[in-house]
């Protein structure tokens, strides 16, 4: 029977989790575990670990191949593999952005990039419908609905649903700050991020690459634009539990809660009146200085 579905297609084993569905129970197992974190096959050599059997022994294979780099001396399965990672040596970036000109030494992260400017969102969960325009970053995005925390700090015990988090993390320990070097020329900002340095440039240059398809406006970053197209389509994505509103921002959200709080974090030091947003503070403190001109005019 399980022989028959393969042929045919037929996929009866679901993913609680994103709804991917296979042909084999075991295949709906190795998937399981990229929303867990879990991987428990280990190679013996470099310590790497895999969700998968399969996946280990293509691994296996990199140490022993005959494509190996002679710059750093990783092993690849294939000629195309070993061309590729070459790349990191020598700089060459072959593909480029046709619309904000960044560059890729890969086609498959032109095409995810590209993604940026079209909008498009492949990805999306079944929980919450929110899209992502990588396979990796759903996957990511569901351990926060599963409270999975699969990264866990050898130091302190802080678990984490991302990898990456537990590295920058670790940092906090070790107090290493790789990242350090990155300074504005211009004004002498330091980022710890080089990708942070080269968005930060644009407030110098003026540049703006993300332009919007349906109107004139642009912008510095991709994720003001995401923010804008919101205007077009009308999106409200961050609703309020406690009432109707819904709202195109979190921090739009974060300010209305204000309102169901109660609290008023912003006070008046003249008057003692206290206000749930900055800007209410600053319309009032306008008025002070209204009343107390006019005081004065009348004096004079």
């Amino acid at each position: 029977m399980e022989h028959k579905r393969i042929h045919s297609g037929e996929k009866l084993f679901e993913c609680s989790v994103c709804s991917k569905r296979f042909t084999r129970s075991l295949e709906l197992t190795v998937h399981g575990r990229i929303h867990t974190g879990e991987k428990p096959y280990k190679c013996y050599i470099c310590d790497m670990t895999f969700h998968g059997q399969s996946s280990l022994c293509s691994h296996m294979n990199t140490h022993s191949s005959k494509y190996k780099c002679t710059e750093c001396g990783k092993c690849f399965q294939c000629n195309r593999d070993l061309m590729i990672h070459k790349r990191r040596h020598s700089g060459e970036k072959p593909f480029q952005c046709s619309v904000c000109g960044r560059q890729f030494t890969k086609s498959s992260d032109l095409a995810v990039h590209s993604r940026i400017h079209s909008g498009e969102k492949p990805y999306k969960c079944h929980i919450c419908e929110k899209m992502f325009i990588k396979s990796s970053n759903l996957s990511a995005h569901m351990r926060v609905h599963s409270d999975v925390k699969a990264y866990s700090c050898s130091v302190c015990g802080k678990q984490f649903t991302q990898s990456s988090h537990l590295v920058r993390h670790s940092r906090t320990h070790s107090g290493e700050k790789p990242y350090e070097c990155h300074v504005c020329h211009v004004c002498g900002k330091a980022f710890t991020r080089s990708g942070s340095l080269q968005t930060h440039m644009r407030v110098h240059t003026g540049e703006k690459p993300y332009k919007c398809q349906l109107c004139d406006s642009a912008f510095d970053r991709s994720f003001s634009l995401k923010l804008h197209m919101r205007v077009h389509t009308g999106e409200k994505p961050f609703k309020c539990q406690l009432c109707d509103s819904a709202f195109g921002r979190s921090f739009s959200l974060k300010l209305h809660m204000k309102v169901h709080t109660g609290e008023k974090p912003f006070k008046c030091q003249l008057c003692d009146r206290e206000f749930h947003w900055s800007s209410g503070l600053k319309l009032h403190m306008k008025r002070h200085f209204i009343s107390n001109d006019s005081a004065s005019a009348v004096v004079t």
